[in-house]
């Protein structure tokens, strides 16, 4: 797949996620507003936003083709756990943006920094530890 291509479908796929994310977020709370509902609601979303995203990811980015248990098994847990980890990086740039400049306009830009150095960062380690074997062929 051309380069353009690849970061296009990425873009867009993380683009999907995120809105699947926001819309699973907005049924939950529309039951009501509580901690509870606030809890479920942003773990639903987390959970519909990443299954979305692996499911796009593993077929129309690294055209891995496996489809038994054990490896979805082992290849969604890995997925999830670079997925932490990256989130993570992301946090803590949004945060140190805020830290440093305390200013909106700052965090938002530690945030869409992040976002970018995170997605690159979970492209590059999904590739070399969650679908490696399909990119052996």
């Amino acid at each position: 797949m051309k380069r353009r291509s690849l970061v296009f479908r990425y873009t867009f796929f993380a683009l999907l996620a995120t809105l699947a994310n926001l819309a699973t977020q907005r049924s939950v709370l529309w039951l009501g507003e509580n901690n509870t509902l606030f809890t479920l609601a942003v773990f639903a979303g987390t959970l519909i936003g990443l299954l979305l995203k692996y499911v796009l990811d593993k077929r129309w980015i690294f055209h891995d083709k496996s489809m038994d248990l054990k490896s979805h098994t082992q290849q969604f847990s890995l997925y999830t756990a670079i997925g932490v980890f990256t989130t993570l990086v992301f946090w803590g740039i949004e945060a140190c943006f805020w830290l440093i400049w305390k200013t909106t306009a700052m965090r938002e830009l530690g945030a869409i920094i992040g976002l970018g150095i995170g997605y690159v960062l979970k492209y590059r380690l999904d590739y070399r530890f969650v679908f490696n074997a399909s990119n052996q062929e």
